[in-house]
């Protein structure tokens, strides 16, 4: 502990944060924050349950990669980008989610807390900067609630394909009161959907993938062996048409516009993380399902986008014409699954590609719910927020984001769809936030850490290429908010350049706003408290009992 005795704060700052060093059980000295308006220990408020099991939690990890951007956004990337230049660009945008993954991952397995990252970062960094993070992901993910219902009910059109605005409507209504319940259950019942969901995109893309590879090695009904025949003709990276005398430059500007595409499809990885607090041995079942992240954006991104490069040209005629009608048409797959002679299965794909996006609103409306939550808990949203039911369900704060769903209603009537679509480009600058935000905080957390004593390869989940890793993701989330809209640059209008940008001075105001008023600071390694209000593996951890047959030894493998 040496380096924390180097540390210590003098005694006027120590009177004036509320900073004191105790002994823990084992005779070492820690920091605790005893100043009240921290709300750092919050047990007497808190009254989630850890109600998740470790299956649950490992299939909302799976879950979190596979949605609505790999099946149909997809198709809009290969267009602009051509099959490298998606692939390049996807296999860029899942190292920068991973990463954002182990930081908040490592802070959440040593902390498995209400409040998540957001807490983390007033925790470790500067409370207005919890502050600002905090209401940033609520409304982003209250937003994007409403956006996800929206996309069901377009798949929905898949077969009501004259469907008017009275339908549209029910459909509408319908998905937000079943959002909506599934929610107010309990977190038992989210867990056991978001389990069902999984099960139901994880055997759609395996599939997707192996007929995909029968049909590119000649195995349609009509035996054409395609091979990488488009990656040839018309090429392997498309031009974005904004620098036509400038081919290269064209080109790259392609890519850059599929990093921020695909940067919308991996956001909501995060959702394993938000649920630490409501999980059975938290530091167990997230350490295990984020050490397993890698591997699935491997095998279902990165085989899923070089697939359909494979299977469909990037100025296929079919691709580029079905861009705007989101349902199951637009997909690659289905495009060539179609001209393989095969009915059935673009139907079979639409529906399960409807249970992605209702699962999408599903798990955004519980991520908004349970930040909420946690600012309510650590006295930055209104109080009444904080009740549980006895079930542990914080029920105000899932009813006050269930309302944000009836924002899908705005899509019904054709003239307030640009409002709607401002609403979704303004949930997307704030997810790329707080990704800069989880590795900002990993770093504060790891300096703190370490000038403290703490042994960081102990925690539960440790990734042995920090701090490197976060320096990657921060860097490149800063990048993708500041590239958002760059389009507009070539051909500008107002509209476009302020659904793109807006959400930056919103969270500065937020930021600035909280630090003007409450007089914070950044917190000094020797100031940071790791130990008040967090729950030590003895009373989170349960014995982990070992496989007894084959078929156990196999779940435990794959869950």
């Amino acid at each position: 502990m040496e380096a924390e005795k180097n540390l210590r704060p003098d005694e006027n700052d120590s009177l004036e944060k509320g900073v004191r060093a105790e002994k823990d059980n084992v005779g070492s000295d820690h920091i605790v924050q005893s100043n009240p308006e921290y709300h750092f220990d919050v047990h007497d408020l808190d009254r989630v349950q850890r109600r998740l099991k470790q299956r649950h939690v490992q299939m909302i990890a799976i879950a979190g990669t596979i949605g609505t951007g790999l099946f149909l956004g997809s198709g809009g990337a290969l267009a602009s980008a051509g099959p490298l230049g998606a692939l390049l660009a996807y296999a860029l945008v899942g190292t920068v989610a991973y990463a954002s993954l182990c930081a908040v991952g490592e802070m959440s397995t040593w902390a498995p807390i209400s409040g998540t990252f957001p807490h983390f970062a007033a925790r470790w960094v500067d409370p207005a900067l919890g502050f600002a993070t905090g209401w940033n992901y609520f409304y982003t993910n209250a937003i994007s609630t409403p956006s996800e219902i929206t996309a069901a009910v377009i798949l929905l059109t898949f077969w009501d394909t004259k469907a008017s605005e009275a339908h549209i409507a029910g459909y509408t209504l319908l998905l937000c009161v079943f959002v909506s319940l599934i929610n107010i259950f309990g977190v038992r019942y989210f867990g056991e959907s978001e389990f069902i969901f999984a099960i139901i995109k994880l055997t759609l893309i395996i599939g997707l993938l192996i007929v995909g590879l029968v049909i590119d090695l000649g195995g349609g009904p009509e035996g054409d062996r395609i091979g990488f025949r488009f990656w040839k003709n018309p090429g392997a990276i498309a031009r974005s048409g904004l620098e036509p005398n400038h081919i290269g430059w064209d080109r790259f500007l392609a890519i850059l516009s599929v990093l921020v595409q695909a940067a919308f499809s991996y956001q909501g990885m995060e959702l394993v993380v938000i649920a630490a607090s409501e999980t059975e041995s938290p530091r167990r079942n997230i350490a295990k399902a984020v050490s397993r992240v890698f591997w699935r954006i491997l095998v279902f991104y990165i085989l899923g986008i070089l697939m359909i490069g494979m299977l469909v040209a990037y100025n296929d005629a079919d691709l580029l014409s079905l861009q705007s009608n989101n349902t199951a048409a637009a997909s690659p797959f289905v495009i060539a699954i179609t001209r393989s002679g095969i009915k059935v299965l673009p139907h079979i794909v639409n529906a399960c590609i409807f249970t992605s996006a209702f699962s999408a609103s599903n798990s955004f409306l519980f991520c908004s719910s349970r930040v909420l939550y946690g600012l309510a808990l650590r006295g930055q949203a209104p109080k009444f927020l904080t009740y549980c039911t006895k079930k542990g369900l914080p029920l105000y704060s899932v009813l006050v984001s269930s309302a944000f769903s009836l924002l899908a209603f705005l899509s019904v009537s054709s003239g307030s769809n640009q409002v709607f679509n401002w609403f979704v480009r303004l949930s997307t600058t704030g997810g790329f936030t707080s990704w800069c935000v989880m590795n900002v905080s990993y770093l504060y957390f790891r300096r703190g850490m370490i000038a403290q004593g703490f042994d960081l390869t102990k925690n539960s989940y440790h990734n042995r290429f920090q701090p490197y890793v976060a320096y990657w993701g921060a860097g490149w989330t800063l990048f993708f908010i500041l590239i958002n809209g760059f389009e507009v640059f070539w051909n500008f209008n107002a509209t476009g350049f302020l659904t793109a940008y807006i959400n930056i001075p919103i969270f500065f105001v937020l930021y600035f706003g909280f630090k003007w008023v409450k007089k914070t600071s950044f917190w000094k390694p020797h100031e940071m408290d790791f130990v008040t209000g967090i729950p030590t593996p003895e009373e989170t951890e349960e014995p982990e009992v070992p496989p007894a047959n084959i078929w156990e030894k196999i779940g435990n493998v794959v869950f």
